[in-house]
């Protein structure tokens, strides 16, 4: 497998190469030492340079695997299929690429939680959640820069973290609860926006206080 890099990697070459490997040794080993020695045999890299493209260690390989897997997601959803689908369609087919992506490992990705779950870790996966829902939603071609553009990402991201912990124990053939919950929570996303929508416009047409107070005080303007 020593094929897929270069003759003379860079660190972020091996890093993108190793990820997905150590994710697949994650689920017996963690995201640590073991795993990423593994990963690093099977490629022909010397550990001691594996580990140095992961100066974080553990968080570091998930950072790396999570960036794979929205590589992935991209590569899998590209913008001219995006484009003949309705909004709600879009985040529902780049949601449930995601977790296509992730279901063979499913063990890994409790163990890359769980790490991340940790007190020191809470502002890196803070990041990682945003980065992956920003993603998204570009993908799905948002191009919002006032308050949407963080609304947006905020309201995915709950229902993404939702929707992961369904995932995460769904026993049902092909992941059905999981979509469903999903379904179920987007529709009340797009409630949500509708309803943001209309209320927009009303305030838009609503007579303005401060207005006319101003064209008492001074007329003709």
């Amino acid at each position: 497998m020593a094929s897929i890099l270069p003759a003379d990697p860079t660190l972020d070459e091996i890093r993108a190469a190793l990820a997905p490997l150590i994710a697949q040794n994650a689920a017996f080993d963690g995201f640590g030492d073991a795993a990423l020695a593994a990963a690093a045999e099977r490629l022909g890299i010397d550990p001691d340079v594996a580990r140095l493209a992961f100066p974080g260690g553990g968080r570091d390989m998930v950072d790396a695997w999570f960036a794979d897997i929205d590589a992935s997601m991209a590569a899998k959803c590209p913008a001219g299929k995006l484009a003949e689908m309705k909004i709600r369609v879009r985040i529902v087919t780049l949601v449930e690429t995601r977790l296509e992506l992730i279901a063979p490992y499913r063990e890994s990705l409790r163990r890359a939680l769980a790490l991340l779950a940790l007190p020191t870790n809470a502002p890196h996966a803070a990041r990682l959640g945003w980065r992956s829902v920003d993603m998204m939603w570009r993908l799905a071609g948002d191009t919002a820069t006032d308050y949407n553009h963080y609304s947006k990402r905020a309201i995915l991201g709950s229902v993404y973290g939702a929707t992961i912990a369904v995932f995460l124990n769904d026993e049902s053939e092909d992941f059905a609860d999981t979509r469903a919950f999903l379904s179920r929570r987007i529709d009340g996303v797009m409630r949500f926006e509708a309803w943001k929508h209309r209320r927009a416009a009303r305030k838009t047409d609503r007579p303005s206080l401060a207005r006319f107070i101003g064209r008492l005080r001074y007329p003709g303007r």
